[in-house]
């Protein structure tokens, strides 16, 4: 089991560097540069020069990338002239928000997905499976910016019930301060997640109430709910954990419309407007703790998959 660990490990720090290393080429062959943004259109060619001078942009692009790797081992995420303030500060601000988000997005999506999934196996190919089929098929094809668009007319101008906006504050407890606000990005986010989810725990316990261990529990008289919640259940909810993990980036490109949409003092927020200003540290930045947690997260996902499922403990330990 080490061994894996450890092997799971060398991989995921070989693609975060392939992704600081994509990201970091790209960032920089974008049209106008960092000193363009920073300095504004009226800034003349030699004042351009002595920035990037400063800044090293005039450096081989390999040199510039193996500084960067350095500041980076140091935990130097670099400095936003834009916002006035370091990278890491910056992020720090504003990841608490976004991680609570996008937690009480998943944990409803959960609540929520569990059920219906368990729902549609138990009552396969009849009208309550094909209704929450179809629902669950319109939710995922619905762009998120437009499904939050409908929440807002719905529940913010039709019925008034629901403010349409976020909650501002520079803290976390700011924020959490006004739970009502909470209520429309939590959901929107939610929904997407809540269509995929459920489809594939139907799938899967679809798949585990055709198998024998199923048949000889029912054979010996055990109640059907205890079937299904206390045999299939568990099996059924392997899907959803690995999703858990694969599931980070899908978060944070629908937290990125959510907050811009709602306008909430979060992560996605913060990479919408260093996009818009060409903030290339606060883009970097970003992209590397995405990175970072997609990989983790990965991580996780497998490890949890491997403490609830013995078989794969077995292949690990004979690798």
């Amino acid at each position: 089991m080490a061994r894996y660990l450890l092997t799971r490990l060398g991989q995921a720090l070989v693609i975060v560097v392939l992704v600081t290393l994509i990201t970091f080429v790209i960032l920089h062959f974008l049209p106008g540069g960092a000193a363009r943004a920073i300095l504004g259109k009226e800034a003349t060619l030699e004042q351009i020069a002595a920035f990037n001078h400063e800044m090293g942009y005039d450096r081989p692009l390999w040199e510039q990338y193996a500084l960067y790797l350095q500041r980076l081992v140091r935990g130097d995420l670099g400095y936003s002239f834009q916002l006035n303030q370091s990278v890491a500060e910056a992020i720090w601000q504003r990841l608490p928000k976004t991680m609570v988000l996008s937690l009480f997005s998943t944990l409803l999506a959960i609540v929520v997905a569990v059920p219906l999934g368990v729902l549609q196996a138990v009552r396969r190919n009849k009208a309550t499976d094909y209704a929450i089929n179809a629902v669950t098929l319109l939710a995922y094809a619905t762009p998120i910016f437009f499904m939050g668009l409908m929440m807002i007319i719905l529940f913010a101008q039709t019925w008034a019930i629901l403010p349409p906006e976020a909650p501002q504050g520079f803290t976390l407890g700011e924020v959490l301060a006004d739970p009502a606000g909470l209520v429309l990005p939590v959901v929107t986010l939610a929904i997407i997640t809540i269509a995929v989810y459920s489809r594939y725990i139907r799938s899967s316990m679809v798949d585990n109430l055709n198998e024998n261990y199923v048949r000889t529990a029912r054979s010996k008289g055990l109640p059907e709910g205890r079937v299904i919640v206390g045999h299939t259940l568990r099996n059924g909810l392997f899907p959803v954990i690995t999703l858990l993990g694969m599931y980070l980036p899908a978060l944070f490109s629908g937290a990125l419309v959510v907050e811009r949409l709602f306008n909430y003092p979060g992560m996605g927020l913060l990479f919408w407007q260093a996009a818009l200003k060409r903030d290339y540290p606060i883009l970097l930045g970003v992209t590397l703790l995405i990175s970072l947690a997609t990989v983790f997260g990965a991580l996780i996902a497998d490890l949890l998959y491997a403490a609830v499922d013995p078989r794969v403990r077995l292949r690990a330990a004979r690798s």
